[in-house]
């Protein structure tokens, strides 16, 4: 059973910190940390004042010597706490409040959590920020630097100004995995420009059950073509292990190992209906679609580092009822993923992932050690982890071969980064956040994202010069088509939130010459027009938030204490509303659904409606939807996820028994470029 988790203190674990500048991290003393004395060695420090890495002649400062050589080394000189430092990674908003915290604690790792951000949210302050950190790091003994990770899971979605790129699940439909790889490229290009050297992503999850949370994470319900989207390691990663060094790659994380979007509705603990749940298999179906997308991910594209999903497994070949959650799983993480599949990363914990395995924290950490996780996301106990995996270790119940294991795996990596040569923020590319190129690119991968699923009588696409009625809470709110993970963890509403172009935005661009009339709620006079664009679909949420029939969120300043939306796959009754009347009024009529999942269109509603499309979330990048819309493009995309009749007939995928959906997995109507 998971731990219940306050969706208040899950906002406030995500609040923003200042940036901790520099000079107050080199003008304090180091202050003791666990079991160590601090250490009172100056370092020669750079133009701006930043310590160095002092090469007196170690052997893992050698870059001529093959990399197993200086870890080898390195490992040598460490002792059990910094190596257990080097397993753990920390809040950047637990860090950020004492300027000596990563020395002290001698941390591995830093991260972001979704909304934790420097202040100013730019690309300068986050590449700034990123750097104060490092320098603490560089003032421990051994001055082993720290890799910072950051959620770039559509994008650089917490830095204000990045592109932000269609979710997964719109990537899906493009059916192109080599523009999936040109996409993350430019992730990877813009993350590591601001600092961060890490990316949690992508996921490879394959969502089986379209009530999930999380399933516009996924690429497709196919294992096969989510397989195929795996090139995503390589666009962030490149296609050797010597491209991790540059200015324009990041570290890889395939996730969450395995079974996450296999889960049972109702299955889960606490508020939420499905995400976090059980996956109940054999061992073979277990392979073909949970474990399937890892191979490729390991053995293919050499992903750097693997996460374990919050979810359970539940083999049916002894039985049900008995799970084990993932983060506890050694057969799964150290028998098969870094044994039978090869894997040679390191493996990094999901968020507190050990506080939901049972007995006390001493267990939860012995438990996940010895399960095979190397590195632990504990981003407000980091100092308790460490002091309880130091009492672990002194007591015999974590091997000191298990730890040397974990810590060769993670600093294999950061001498892959480059991070020992250069450990500071290289900026060459810091312009190019969010540049026309990069956005000509989600415009792109935008319009190849849509699916057109009805077209009557050839409606799409549009004239250019037509009488255009657009309407629909989703037509001018870039929150809304941007979707989670975007400044926030559970992204929030607003016409403006992000840089860019609202759908509505872009129609007005791609088709100056088309008359636009704009209503929200289609209350403004229809006469005259020729046709409506009905915009409709979901507000923003992330993970369990999403489930339908789960818990309500409210605890973004955004939201002013105001619950959202219930969730749900039938579109909500405004959005029904809204529909019937534009489309009642108007004998031409196209409604597009910007949404996380297919959203169920009964068919009485449906007979209204002339031409439908999935939207999905698109990101920035509004203009990519008129692109398609007035034929500047044709529609390409195919639907990655089968589009049900109803949500009575979920879970619903591709061959099953008894599948009749409404639009079958794979559809996608065509048109031609005007």
């Amino acid at each position: 059973m998971r731990l219940n988790e306050s969706p208040r203190r899950s906002w406030a674990r995500r609040t923003t910190f200042a940036v901790v500048p520099i000079a107050l991290v080199l003008a304090l003393a180091p202050t003791s940390s666990v079991g160590v004395a601090p250490t009172t060695t100056s370092y020669a420090a750079d133009q701006s004042a930043r310590p160095q890495i002092r090469n007196s002649g170690q052997a893992y400062l050698d870059t001529k010597l093959p990399v197993w050589k200086r870890v080898k080394d390195l490992l040598g000189r460490m002792t059990l706490e910094e190596k257990v430092g080097q397993m753990t990674q920390a809040e950047r908003g637990a860090a950020a409040n004492d300027p000596l915290l990563v020395t002290t604690s001698k941390l591995g790792s830093v991260l972001s959590g979704g909304g934790s951000v420097p202040t100013p949210n730019t690309p300068q302050a986050w590449a700034d920020m990123v750097d104060a950190f490092q320098a603490q790091a560089l003032q421990t003994r051994l001055q082993i630097p720290i890799v910072y990770g950051v959620d770039s899971v559509h994008g650089h979605g917490n830095l204000l100004g990045a592109t932000v790129f269609p979710h997964n699940i719109g990537l899906g439909s493009t059916w192109d995995p080599k523009l999936v790889e040109r996409i993350e490229h430019v992730v990877a290009e813009e993350t590591r420009a601001t600092g961060p050297q890490w990316a949690f992503a992508p996921c490879v999850c394959v969502a089986r059950d379209t009530r999930w949370g999380r399933t516009y994470e996924s690429f497709s319900e196919s294992p096969e073509l989510v397989t195929r989207f795996a090139s995503a390691i390589e666009g962030f990663q490149g296609k050797h292990t010597k491209d991790l060094k540059a200015a324009d790659r990041v570290l890889a994380s395939a996730k969450h190992y395995a079974g996450d979007g296999d889960t049972e509705f109702g299955s889960a603990a606490g508020d939420y209906t499905i995400d976090q749940g059980v996956t109940v298999t054999n061992r073979r179906d277990f392979a073909r679609f949970d474990l399937a997308p890892y191979v490729d991910a390991v053995r293919r594209y050499d992903t750097g580092t693997v996460m374990p999903s919050f979810s359970s497994i539940d083999w049916t070949e002894d039985g049900i009822g008995n799970p084990i959650k993932m983060h506890a799983n050694r057969e799964l993480i150290t028998d098969v993923l870094k044994g039978k599949l090869g894997f040679d990363g390191f493996v990094i914990s999901d968020w507190e992932g050990i506080h939901q395995l049972p007995g006390d924290y001493a267990n939860q950490v012995r438990t996940g050690v010895n399960a095979g996780t190397d590195m632990f996301m504990e981003p407000f106990s980091y100092q308790a982890f460490e002091t309880t995996l130091l009492a672990e270790v002194r007591a015999g119940r974590v091997s000191q071969a298990r730890i040397d294991d974990a810590v060769r795996r993670i600093l294999t990596k950061k001498f892959e980064l480059g991070l020992f040569e250069k450990p500071y923020t290289d900026r060459t590319h810091l312009a190019q956040v969010g540049s026309p190129q990069h956005r000509a690119l989600a415009r792109e991968a935008v319009a190849k994202s849509q699916v057109l699923l009805k077209n009557s009588g050839g409606l799409l696409p549009l004239k250019k010069n037509a009488k255009v009625y657009v309407a629909g809470r989703n037509a001018d709110d870039m929150g809304n088509q941007a979707g989670g993970w975007t400044l926030s963890w559970q992204g929030a509403s607003g016409q403006h939130r992000i840089p860019g172009n609202t759908i509505l935005d872009g129609i007005r661009q791609v088709a100056p010459g088309a008359q636009v009339t704009y209503s929200k709620d289609g209350s403004a006079p229809t006469t005259g027009s020729d046709v409506a664009v009905v915009v409709v679909g979901e507000t923003p949420y992330s993970e369990g938030f999403g489930d339908v029939g789960g818990p309500r969120w409210g605890f973004d300043p955004e939201d002013g204490g105001v619950l959202r939306e219930p969730k749900s796959l039938d579109l909500q009754p405004g959005d029904k509303a809204v529909v019937d009347k534009v489309c009642g009024a108007i004998a031409k009529c196209a409604v597009l659904v910007v949404s996380g999942r297919p959203q169920v269109i009964p068919a009485e509603q449906l007979g209204k409606i002339d031409a439908l499309v999935a939207s999905w979330l698109p990101g920035s990048q509004g203009e990519g939807v008129a692109d398609v819309l007035f034929g500047k493009r044709p529609f390409t995309g195919k639907l990655s996820h089968t589009w049900p009749r109803s949500a009575d007939q979920e879970p619903i995928n591709i061959g099953d028994r008894n599948y009749h959906p409404l639009y079958p997995f794979g559809w996608g109507l065509r048109t031609r470029t005007h």
